[in-house]
């Protein structure tokens, strides 16, 4: 991670995502700086950069029960800046902060619809159903009793 840019930015952390280079090209077309960076990033690395705004934890092959899965510094999530969580990052701040994931019956892949069902401040200027593509076999069955600075946003999938 540099500061040479000296430009506020967008922490990638990469659990292993094939679309790791497609979610950095996104931000980036949004005329932000961002930077890929390992899954064993800690959060005293990251507030060396002033400049952070933001964190989004990869999705990944992985399944956060397993024994070897890529775990994340809890630290993180006490920096006091958004941290959005796709897939396996999702699950990961869910078992992190003591919620529940399990493999799922079925597994689930392609094209799905998300209906957005809370339009804060996330959310704000988007429709209100998104094409989405899925790949998981794992789910969320608990939810983190304490979720300090998260934000649960809820939605439903058809």
């Amino acid at each position: 991670m540099t500061e040479v840019y000296n430009k506020e930015f967008i922490a990638i952390l990469d659990y292993g995502s094939q679309y790791n280079q497609l979610i950095a090209r996104r931000v980036r077309e949004n005329n932000i700086y961002c930077e890929i960076l390992p899954p064993t990033t800690t959060a005293a690395e990251l507030k060396m950069n002033s400049k952070l705004k933001g964190i989004i934890l990869s999705g990944g092959p992985a399944s956060v029960y397993e024994k070897d899965s890529p775990k994340m510094d809890k630290e993180i999530l006490e920096l006091g800046i958004p941290v959005l969580g796709i897939c396996y990052g999702m699950q990961l701040i869910s078992d992190t902060l003591g919620g529940k994931v399990v493999k799922a019956d079925k597994r689930e892949y392609g094209l799905s619809k998300l209906l957005i069902k809370d339009f804060s401040d996330l959310m704000w200027n988007m429709r209100s159903t998104l094409d989405v593509w899925m790949s998981h076999g794992d789910q969320v069955t608990k939810l983190c009793a304490v979720c300090p600075e998260v934000l649960i946003l809820q939605w439903l999938l058809y």
